[in-house]
């Protein structure tokens, strides 16, 4: 049994993170190459955008914060861990990524009920989106499980994870400081690589091409130079 939970560990923790790092780069240049105008967000906006907007606008103010908060816990523990040994920093930080996490799930709980609800969009929908959006969800819902499980998340993770991590980006795996994770833990972790592996197949790789500009440049003004409700009216 001690032999195989040993096997399950290495499988899952030291082989398959190079296993989705090699899909993603590889699936990644090919597509660039071969499809580069599909590197777009597919946007079904123009569609509907009542629902795209709560969805979409909660999904990445959440996503993108809890994103920075794991990227700072792996950069600079030791920082964090000083910064959580006053009890009421601890709290604020806790309480504030918990907040970001719900709001990234309201915003895909939204972005899914959009595609099932009107008949349009969900024309355009294809089973690259389905998978991914039930995976994004799946993968936050659980980030929110553990964290009100198993608290201090924010503590263990730099830790536990942030040397985990760094052992993989030095080639050299160890799966001891995952072995004695709790099975949510794993399972987020799994999931996280797996969603690497599927990310080269779906519209989240124009995160890679992002038009930086558009951040900075001023607001397009719209003119309307026709009667609006009499154009509705005709139609």
């Amino acid at each position: 049994m001690g032999s195989f939970l040993t096997d399950y560990n290495q499988l899952l923790f030291g082989v398959l993170p190079y296993m989705a790092l090699f899909v993603f780069f590889l699936v990644t240049i090919q597509r660039y190459r071969a499809q580069s105008f599909s590197y777009s967000s597919l946007s079904s906006q123009f569609l509907e955008n009542q629902f795209h907007f709560w969805g979409m606008v909660p999904f990445h103010y959440g996503i993108l914060t809890i994103l920075t908060g794991h990227l700072v816990a792996f950069l600079i523990p030791e920082q964090l861990l000083a910064w959580n040994r006053v009890p009421w920093r601890l709290f604020v930080l806790e309480i504030s990524a918990l907040i970001f996490a719900v709001l990234a799930l309201v915003g895909l709980v939204n972005l899914i009920v959009r595609r099932r609800k009107y008949s349009k969009i969900n024309e355009v929908t294809s089973v690259s989106d389905w998978i991914l959006l039930i995976m994004l969800a799946a993968q936050v819902a659980i980030g929110i499980y553990i964290a009100v499980v198993y608290r201090w998340g924010s503590s263990w993770y730099a830790t536990s994870m942030t040397p985990y991590l760094w052992s993989l980006v030095k080639f050299s795996p160890n799966v001891t400081y995952m072995s004695g994770m709790p099975w949510m833990v794993k399972l987020h972790v799994v999931l996280a690589f797996g969603l690497v592996t599927f990310f080269p197949f779906t519209r989240l790789v124009h995160i890679l091409v992002v038009p930086n500009p558009y951040l900075w440049r001023r607001t397009q003004v719209v003119r309307w130079y026709k009667d609006r409700r009499k154009a509705r009216l005709t139609t």
